[in-house]
Parts: structure tokens; C-alpha cells; sequence
């Protein structure tokens, strides 16, 4: 791409093509590019805009006028007084644009004015202004890393790159078709996904979006609704989920996008025969921008964007050429399976090894997902959990009809044991942000503050979940005579497996305690490979099941003797 080459800034061919649809009616291309001169115009002398229009419009209109007026975008993926702080430090002359509620933070404020938004241009409705022609290597923004996984950082985007992206994007799509397509998003056109998938993709393509940013399941279907047909869903995993589970009936769409965190398969075939549409995914990153795609529902591989190339050096995988301004050494385990095709094994920094195993925190979730009755959940490497140096997960879970032993049944099937989260910590949401993305710091808050760990503040004598995997072999001496020709383990032999589980976790034998509420639920046949299962509850309590790997065989409760005044009978206590 050489530094002389040039690109419009929209590729609608005529004055009364839509670019976007705001509350059913159409604002044309003459409206985008006057109120694009309009706003250049207004702008204060400041080079940096931090753009917050909520507004698909409006946003767009706000980039355009600081493209075509040589300023640049800045889009940091969330505000915080720290991104903020961070972003004056980087661009001392900023200034935000904004559309709604005037922000808090001590920044110059240039609030959207009402002139600039859908205003008729000079000449009348057959009137078009002349489409501006950008230069290639002009900047155009700079996006922020989510900060998922660390500090978020810069990255300089350009118009050639980003041009050449999103014409592949559309083609791919089928936005270029010759049909007046629709984008409804339900993801912000500050981050990295929505600037490339709902705005310039748009743009690009002659295509249309909806200036709205519906979230609630009736939003999002009454912006389909009122959005000509074909139409496009550009989506999270998280927001397909909450949709489909609203039981609220989808307006039809021709495809639906989904990017920012793992889809798993259950969910795109769910969301494909409800929506009877096809179902892509889209790979990328913010310092690559978007370079694959994939049915979820056909196959685990993704297909490279045109002229973007993966090679693998010192055990990294490097992404270049096509938009990729730069070689980038990706933060994911990719395996190259063929010309220009790959499988995703989840981020570099969520590989672990356990007892020798390997997997990934994305391979894991895509499981835990794929529970029925799972809505969300992620797992985790809490902090400080393993002085013996020994690296134990938990997970977070939101579940309809789920119990702990449930979930670790159905998890059992689908990953190794030595996987099994630690403790499984039941909330009511997954503090994820706009995108769906789970940060770091709210991860560490909401398990800091699930009442389960709060709890275990006055003692950590014994974890509030664990587990032990106990084998019975046909040799045991307990098994002679008991039922000769058939025999089956007894239950005084089971709960001295649940008794000694428990003093290993806590590290200390077990007390005298009084056995409650047993239940001996089915048969354990000899050889038997057991799970136990413990709980603390309120006031010492520990609650515990026992399954064999297909159901659960025993369950119960044991009070220790010092919780309780005394045993009532002798045989009421066990050691």
C-alpha cells in the first residue's frame, strides 16, 4: 500500500443512500456528510477527541469529522478515573465529545451539537456533498487493549489498513451483495468489534446500521423490528445468551456476529435454529484488528482474512500482512491445521498445567458453558490460594437448577479431574463489561465478595467446597461376606472415605462428630471410582454427596460434636 494511495470516506453511491436508521426513519448520506463539515467545523482546537457518543450515528459522525479535520479518535475500551488520568498524560490537548450526560471526570467537555445531526445539505434532497478522500497512512484513532490481562495499551490505527479490513469484513458477510443490508448492534462503537463490525464495516460497504445500542432483550428485538430487512445482529456471547433465554420472539435476521469472548457450540446452534440464520465468528485482536472467521457450528477452524499470514517463531504465532500494520506476536495458542486455516486453544496467559496436564482457561469455560442449565461462568485462579505451590480452580457460575455436585457430575464428563474446580461460587451475574469481557479487577471484587468467601474470614481450617477421589478395589476387606456372590460396599465404609476426605483438606484428623440425615441413594459395586464431595455450611455444618461418576450413590450431613452440646447416643458418634 503505498503512502500516495487514497480512500473515500463512504462508498454509498448516492445523496439518498441510508447510512443509519435512528427510531425508524433514515438519515442519507447528504445528512452524514453535512453533518460531518458541520461538526469539523464546531470542533475546538484540540487534536485528540475522546469520543463517548452513545449514538451509532452520532459516534460516526463525531469520527469522521475529526478524520477528515486531521484529528484523531481516542477509544479506550471503559472510563475510569485511572483511564482517564492515563489518557491526558497520553494526549494533553484531548477533549471529549459527548451526546449525553456530561461526564464527571476533569477533561474539557464539546457536547454534540444539535446542528450537526441529520441537517439538510446546500442544494436540495438531490444534492450530495463531495465524499472526502483520506489518505492511507493518515491516523485515525488510537484503541486501547480491554486490560484484561494487564495495563490496557495504545495502538495507532490508519485508514488504509482499517479500509482494507473491513472491505475483506463486508465481503466475507455478504454485505456487498448489491442488497440494502442493516447492522443492529448490540455492542459499543468504542471498542475495537464495534468500531470495525458496526461503523466503518458500514461505511465501507454502503451498508446501513441502527443508531441505537439496544441491551435488554425487548430493545434489541424492537430494533430489529423497526430496521429494514436483511438484517445483520452484530452481538456478544454474552447478549445472545440473555436474549435467547428472555423467551422473547426475534424478529427475523439474516446473520448473526459474535465476537469479544469464547462462544461455545450448544449456543450458536441455539441461536441458529431460533433465528433460522447462520451463525460467524469473528477472530481478532485490537492490536491486529479482526483476521478470521468461522462457523462455529460447521467446524473448530477458523479462515485467515485475505493476505493475512500466521508463522509460527520461537514457539509464538505471528500474525502479518493484509491490514496488519505491523508483525504482531498473537496472545493466543493458535495450531496452523492447513493453508490459511487454524484452531484456537484459548490465550497464552490461560494455559496451565496441572499434575502434569495441560489445557487452557478458554477450553475450560467453552465446558463449563456447554452445561446444560449453565447461562454463564468462568473459571479461575484465585490468588494467594496455593501456599503448597499447587495450582487449584474455582469457578464462577450462573445456573438455573444447578447445585454444586450437579455441576461437577456433568463437568466430570467433559474434563480432566484434575480441572474439577476447587469451589464453585454460585452469583447471580458475571461481572463482564459493554463487550462481554470479564476484567481482572471485577473478577477479584465479586469473589472477594461472594458471601461464601466472606465467610471463611474467621478460619481456613478447611476449604467451603472440596473433593477426593476415592477407589474401592474388589480386594477390600470389608467386602468379605457382604452379600457373597454380590458384593456390594458398605455404607459404614463409604462415610469413613467421606470422614478421612475431610481431615485431608483440613489438613487435621477429624474430630468426634454426629452423622445427620444420611442417604445411602444406590448400590456402590466394587471395583468403584468415587467422588466425595464437602461442604462447610452455616455454624461448622458440612454437607457432602458422594457420586461414582454417572449419579450420586450417598449423601448427608456431619455435625461436629464441639458445634453441637453433646451426641445423644454412642451410636450416634463416628471418628
Amino acid at each position: 500500500m503505498s503512502a500516495s494511495a487514497a480512500y473515500p470516506l463512504i462508498a454509498h453511491p448516492a445523496p439518498e443512500s441510508i447510512v443509519a436508521w435512528r427510531h425508524g426513519a433514515p438519515l442519507t448520506a447528504r445528512h452524514f456528510l453535512a453533518d460531518v463539515d458541520a461538526l469539523a467545523a464546531a470542533m475546538p482546537a484540540g487534536r485528540h477527541v475522546l469520543n463517548t457518543c452513545g449514538d451509532r450515528y452520532r459516534f460516526a459522525v463525531g469520527l469522521a469529522a475529526a478524520l477528515v479535520s486531521e484529528r484523531v479518535s481516542l477509544l479506550p475500551s471503559m472510563l475510569t478515573a485511572e483511564t482517564i488520568a492515563n489518557l491526558r498524560n497520553f494526549a494533553p490537548d484531548l477533549f471529549c465529545l459527548t451526546d449525553g450526560e456530561r461526564p464527571s471526570f476533569d477533561v474539557p467537555v464539546f457536547d454534540y451539537p444539535a446542528f450537526a445531526d441529520g441537517v439538510d445539505a446546500a442544494g436540495g434532497p438531490g444534492a450530495m456533498l463531495e465524499i472526502p478522500s483520506i489518505p492511507a497512512d493518515r491516523p485515525v484513532a488510537w484503541l486501547f487493549t480491554s486490560g484484561s490481562t494487564g495495563k490496557p495499551l495504545p495502538h495507532r490505527k490508519t485508514w488504509g489498513p482499517l479500509v482494507k479490513n473491513v472491505r475483506a469484513e463486508a465481503h466475507l458477510l455478504g454485505l456487498d451483495d448489491g442488497r440494502a443490508h442493516t447492522i443492529v448492534a448490540t455492542v459499543p462503537a468504542q471498542h475495537m468489534y464495534g468500531f470495525e463490525s458496526t461503523v466503518l464495516v458500514a461505511l465501507q460497504s454502503g451498508t446501513a446500521f441502527a443508531a441505537g445500542r439496544p441491551l435488554y432483550p425487548a430493545d434489541i428485538c424492537a430494533t430489529i423490528a423497526s430496521s429494514p430487512a436483511p438484517r445483520l445482529l452484530v452481538t456478544t456471547p454474552f447478549h445472545l445468551r440473555t436474549l435467547l433465554d428472555s423467551g422473547v420472539q426475534i424478529p427475523p435476521v439474516a446473520m448473526i456476529l459474535s465476537a469479544t469472548a469464547p462462544l461455545s457450540v450448544p449456543l450458536a446452534r441455539e441461536a441458529e435454529e431460533r433465528c433460522a440464520a447462520p451463525l460467524l465468528e469473528i477472530y481478532g485482536s485490537t492490536e491486529t484488528g479482526q483476521i478470521a472467521c468461522r462457523r462455529p457450528t460447521a467446524g473448530a477452524e477458523w479462515r485467515l482474512f485475505p493476505d493475512v499470514l500466521l508463522t509460527l517463531r520461537e514457539g509464538r504465532t505471528w500474525a502479518s500482512g493484509g491490514h496488519v500494520e505491523q508483525e504482531v506476536a498473537m496472545g493466543d495458542v493458535l495450531e496452523i491445521t492447513g493453508a490459511r486455516r487454524f484452531v484456537l486453544h484459548g490465550r497464552s496467559a490461560d494455559m496451565i498445567n496441572i499434575a502434569g496436564k495441560r489445557s487452557s482457561i478458554a477450553y475450560l469455560n467453552h465446558q463449563l458453558l456447554a452445561v446444560p442449565g449453565v447461562r454463564d461462568g468462568v473459571f479461575f485462579v484465585p490468588e494467594n490460594e496455593a501456599p503448597d505451590g499447587v495450582t487449584r480452580l474455582h469457578a464462577l457460575v450462573v445456573a438455573d437448577g444447578q447445585d454444586a455436585a450437579q455441576l461437577r457430575l456433568a463437568l466430570r464428563a467433559k474434563i480432566e479431574p484434575a480441572f474439577m474446580p476447587r469451589r464453585i461460587l454460585f452469583v447471580d451475574s458475571i461481572p463482564r463489561n459493554a463487550t462481554g469481557k470479564l476484567m481482572a479487577a471485577s473478577l477479584r471484587a465479586t469473589v472477594t465478595g461472594h458471601p461464601a468467601i466472606a465467610g471463611e474470614a474467621a478460619t481456613d481450617t478447611i476449604a467451603d467446597e472440596a473433593e477426593a477421589i476415592v477407589t474401592i478395589g474388589v480386594d477390600h476387606p470389608a467386602l468379605a461376606g457382604h452379600f457373597p456372590g454380590r458384593p456390594i460396599v458398605p455404607g459404614v465404609v463409604l462415610l469413613d472415605a467421606v470422614l478421612v476426605a475431610i481431615g485431608n483438606a483440613q489438613r487435621a484428623p477429624m474430630g468426634r462428630c454426629r452423622l445427620g440425615a444420611v442417604k445411602f441413594l444406590h448400590p456402590v459395586v466394587p471395583p468403584a471410582r468415587l467422588t466425595i464431595h464437602h461442604r462447610r455450611a452455616a455454624g461448622g455444618v458440612i454437607d457432602f454427596s458422594i457420586d461414582d461418576g454417572t449419579r450420586s450413590v450417598a449423601s448427608g450431613r456431619i455435625d461436629p460434636v464441639d458445634a453441637i452440646a453433646a451426641a445423644t447416643t454412642p451410636s450416634e458418634v463416628a471418628r
